[in-house]
């Protein structure tokens, strides 16, 4: 990445996942990035559905590398305690509707508070999370999927309401709502049909749409062809 300069410092959580394991990979690649943070459930004990594992990384980070430059937030789930999305009303759950929001908004949110934080006032920095296009109310089409369409119609409003209030600190930092497109990972895996993006490709074409972004861009939803996603 060009944007944020030499020596820049990077969080991924998520860093076990498909595309965030691709992110660190492509980072670690950078002659640019100085650090890169892998945060994890399985490795690391970052747990999304944890307040104070979220807590705890962030006052972790901060003490053994100050400020982050970019934080990439790949956690999500299409799938939960193997329960998939639903298909029509008929198959609404509330339980099943209140993990999807405990995973695809709800943590989301405890990032944004516990680490935007970290990003730096006085220069660019770059806070991201996934979300998909299914997400869009504008664009919904097809129907169904109703608990995970929602859980990121919520993250997208999450993600645009946070980055009115960073601006406000932070005048040159951008937060954005990024749908990878379809990408070969186990999470897409039962619904994708054997098609998809290699992890690193998305990996690549996500940090170029970062890296591109201007600060009038912050709030905003983003393809990985860089085109904004309708709300």
């Amino acid at each position: 990445m060009d944007s944020l300069g030499g020596a820049y410092k990077a969080t991924i959580i998520g860093a076990t996942g498909g595309i965030g394991h691709a992110l660190a990979d492509v980072l670690e690649a950078d002659p640019n990035c100085a650090v890169v943070v892998r945060l994890s459930r399985s490795q690391t004990g970052f747990d999304l559905g944890d307040e104070a594992s979220i807590e705890r990384a962030a006052a972790g980070i901060k003490d053994a590398h100050g400020e982050m430059d970019l934080v990439f937030d790949a956690t999500g789930a299409l799938e939960i305690d193997g329960t998939g999305p639903e298909k029509s009303l008929r198959a609404i759950d509330p339980a099943v509707m209140a993990r999807q929001f405990a995973v695809n908004a709800i943590g989301p949110a405890l990032i944004l508070k516990h680490f935007s934080p970290l990003m730096p006032r006085a220069r660019r920095a770059l806070l991201a999370t996934l979300s998909a296009r299914v997400g869009s109310i504008g664009d919904n089409r097809l129907g169904g999927w109703i608990s995970y369409r929602a859980a990121k119609a919520a993250l997208n409003q999450i993600v645009k309401t946070a980055s009115i209030e960073i601006a406000r600190t932070h005048p040159q930092a951008i937060v954005a709502a990024l749908h990878p497109g379809t990408v070969a990972t186990a999470l897409t895996a039962p619904f994708r049909h054997g098609e998809g993006t290699a992890p690193i490709d998305a990996a690549r074409q996500l940090l170029g749409v970062l890296d591109r972004l201007q600060s009038a861009s912050t709030g905003g939803f983003f393809a990985y062809d860089g085109q904004a996603v309708d709300w």
